[in-house]
């Protein structure tokens, strides 16, 4: 079995996943599916605990061809690293997918 990674969310992660149900919540005045998409975003994060591999290699963008990998949940990307020695996976920004980055 494999062992688990520790999932670490950088601080502008944390604020890209508070603005997007903020926006959604806020501006679009629907808090239920700012929760809905949040708790979304959250358990695919979660999942990299134990399948940190699963996102593919960034090859385009700002974080292309750096090891970078990204995760794509809904119409939002999850971009992060793994450090495999100390077995970490570091989240380091949720972007709307259509966005160019």
């Amino acid at each position: 079995m494999e062992s688990k990674y520790s999932v670490n969310l950088l601080p502008r992660a944390y604020r890209d996943l508070d603005g997007i149900y903020t926006y959604i919540a806020e501006t679009l005045l629907e808090p239920g599916l700012g929760v809905k998409l949040a708790e979304s975003l959250e358990e695919a994060i979660i999942s990299l605990e134990t399948m940190p591999r699963r996102g593919a290699l960034r090859k385009t963008g700002v974080y292309a061809n750096r090891g970078y990998r990204q995760l794509f949940v809904g119409n939002f990307t999850v971009m992060y690293r793994i450090e495999e020695l100390r077995k970490r996976v570091f989240i380091v920004t949720i972007r709307y997918s259509k966005s160019h980055f």
